[in-house]
C-alpha cells in the first residue's frame, strides 16, 4: 500500500470466476477466509463483498463501474499479478477497465518480465503500471495442490486460515 500512497485497500473476492472452474471452497468458505486473515491486517485492507453479493459470474469491468458510481472522484487502482496481467485479453470487456483505474502488475516469481507485452496490450493513455515488490515465490495454485497431497501449508497462509482450511477440509482430495 506503501508504495501506491492508498487510503484503502479492499479485497474483492469473487463469488463465481468465468476464467475458472468451479471452485474447491465455495464463496462463503473463501469470504471466512478472508475475514480470518483480515482480523490481523491492518485496518486500511478491507473486504468488500461487492463481487460475493452479485449472482452469476463476476466481471472485473462491473466491479470496477460500480465501484466508480459509488466513488466518483476517488483514484481506483486495479492490483494484479504478473499472470493475471498475462491474461488479460481474456477478461470480459478488457479494454475498459483501463478507463475505470490504473492496472498495477505486482511481480511474480516465475514468470519472465513481460513489461513488452503489458505495452503491446495498447490501452491507449492508462499504460500498466508496474509494482517493483519482492516476489513470493508462492501461488493459489501450489497452495491447493499442497493440500490435495495433504502436505501442511502453514508457512504459506496466516495461522487462522491454516486452521480454517484444515477444520473444513478443504481442497483435499478423497
Amino acid at each position: 500500500m506503501a508504495c501506491l500512497e492508498l487510503d484503502e485497500l479492499r479485497l474483492v473476492p469473487a463469488a463465481a470466476s468465468p476464467l475458472k472452474a468451479a471452485p474447491r471452497a465455495d464463496a462463503r468458505q473463501r469470504r471466512a477466509m478472508l475475514e480470518a486473515w483480515l482480523a490481523e491486517a491492518p485496518p486500511q485492507v478491507v473486504m468488500d463483498p461487492l463481487e460475493l453479493d452479485r449472482p452469476g459470474p463476476s466481471y472485473t469491468v462491473d466491479t470496477l463501474t460500480e465501484l466508480r458510481r459509488e466513488m466518483p472522484t476517488a483514484q481506483l487502482w486495479l492490483i494484479i499479478g504478473e499472470d493475471q496481467a498475462a491474461a488479460l485479453p481474456g477478461w470480459h470487456r478488457w479494454r475498459e477497465i483501463a478507463e475505470f483505474a490504473t492496472i498495477c502488475v505486482a511481480a511474480r516469481a516465475g514468470f519472465a518480465r513481460a513489461r513488452g507485452t503489458f505495452d503491446a496490450l495498447n490501452l491507449g493513455s492508462s499504460p500498466i503500471q508496474t509494482i517493483e515488490l519482492p516476489p513470493m515465490d508462492v501461488s493459489a495454485t501450489d497452495i491447493r495442490e499442497r493440500l490435495a497431497n495433504h502436505q501442511t501449508v502453514a508457512p504459506l497462509v496466516f495461522e487462522p486460515v491454516a486452521r480454517y482450511i484444515a477444520h473444513h477440509h478443504l481442497y483435499q482430495t478423497a
